[in-house]
């Protein structure tokens, strides 16, 4: 995991962000690394998380909270206008709606910390430098994600 430095103006410090580095890790992707750890194929577990999202909102949306063992809580959260009169609240006042996820945690008996069910224990924080670009344009030590985008990690089909 990346992290740079940087500079907050209004405390006049300096403070360590993290950083995302290439692009996101697409649903295929996961589809294809669990069906590698189970028996279900890639094709259905990547058709169970297309419909998760719609299935999650449509709970949410009745005002209920979804937990997903081993991953942690959904719930929406609403941005709302102020008012001064309390008579004056309503559902007009709401400006938009967000998701607040909080990640399952257990806290071992006796122990002070929680362990967040997906923050990992062994984090390497490394420092994020821009990396230094080799003749063809392409960042020096980029190597390929494991399976790749392509179905099964292979290249393409030699019988067509």
């Amino acid at each position: 995991m990346f992290y740079k430095k940087t500079y907050l103006k209004k405390a006049k410090k300096y403070y360590a962000q993290a950083v995302v580095k290439g692009a996101p890790v697409g649903t295929k992707v996961i589809a294809e690394r669990l069906s590698k750890q189970c028996t279900v194929t890639r094709s259905d577990v990547y058709a169970v998380l297309m419909d998760l999202a719609g299935v999650m909102a449509d709970y949410m949306a009745q005002g209920r909270s979804v937990q997903l063992e081993g991953l942690g809580t959904f719930r929406y959260t609403a941005r709302s206008l102020t008012t001064e009169k309390p008579e004056e609240v309503g559902a007009k006042l709401i400006q938009g709606v967000r998701v607040r996820f909080v990640p399952e945690f257990t806290r071992p008996q006796g122990a002070k910390r929680v362990t967040r069910a997906i923050v990992a224990d062994d984090i390497e924080w490394i420092p994020f430098e821009q990396e230094k670009k080799k003749k063809d344009g392409k960042p020096q030590g980029e190597s390929p994600e494991p399976g790749g985008d392509t179905p099964g990690g292979q290249g393409e089909n030699p019988l067509g």
